[in-house]
């Protein structure tokens, strides 16, 4: 977690806690299954409990921690068929999502990606996995988005949260970073040539290989 609080700070003692635990699980700074601190974390972070306390609630409602009666709160493990079901279902969903935002052919959409793609590139270049998660995720949310379909959105959001730690976990690996790239430009490609179906089908082969190479990984059943 960051060292600079008071130049990061935001509006709110609970909004300063919630972006830095969220990033500290989702850069992998804080594993799946870590216990969480509390007297330890308010104190490092120089507040009270009470934001602490509220943003866990947010974070157990999204699925990045979980509670334990008389044993506190733990970073969420997922087992493959966990994550294997939330791919699924975001397969479903994006395709969805995807597939409106090209036909409503926004303006400036793969200008807006082509930039992002920039940043994940030199991320990916440089080794930096919390840059490339981060930039990675603002690709594919900026083209979800596109959709217009908010609910939509919120719902693709949640599953991504669910599953932004083992996205970092698959990005430490060189040749999965390589990958993430050479991916990401074939479906920039696909998208100024306004071919929906190769958009689409190189979204499933992304997310396919992500599934694969976290198959590796995480057991099969939770706590296994």
């Amino acid at each position: 977690m960051s060292g600079a609080v008071e130049r990061r700070r935001p509006r709110t003692a609970q909004q300063f806690v919630l972006e830095e635990l969220r990033g500290a699980i989702t850069s992998g700074a804080l594993r799946p299954g870590a216990p969480i601190r509390q007297d330890a974390l308010a104190a490092r972070l120089e507040v009270s409990r009470v934001p602490l306390r509220e943003a866990l609630k947010t974070l157990e409602a999204e699925g990045l921690v979980v509670h334990h009666v008389h044993r506190g709160y733990f970073v969420a493990e997922l087992s493959f068929a966990d994550l294997e079901e939330i791919y699924r279902i975001r397969a479903l969903l994006e395709t969805e999502a995807v597939g409106r935002a090209m036909e409503l052919g926004a303006e400036g959409l793969a200008d807006t990606l082509a930039a992002i793609q920039d940043e994940v590139e030199r991320a990916a270049g440089a080794g930096d996995v919390t840059a490339m998660a981060e930039a990675n995720r603002r690709f594919h949310l900026a083209l979800i988005d596109a959709c217009g379909m908010p609910r939509l959105v919120r719902m693709i959001t949640t599953l991504w949260d669910a599953t932004d730690a083992y996205r970092s976990l698959y990005y430490t690996d060189p040749e999965h970073r390589a990958q993430a790239v050479r991916e990401h430009r074939a479906v920039l490609d696909a998208l100024r040539a306004s071919d929906r179906p190769s958009v689409l089908a190189r979204l499933d082969d992304h997310r396919a290989h992500a599934v694969e190479a976290l198959r590796k990984v995480l057991p099969p059943e939770a706590g296994a």
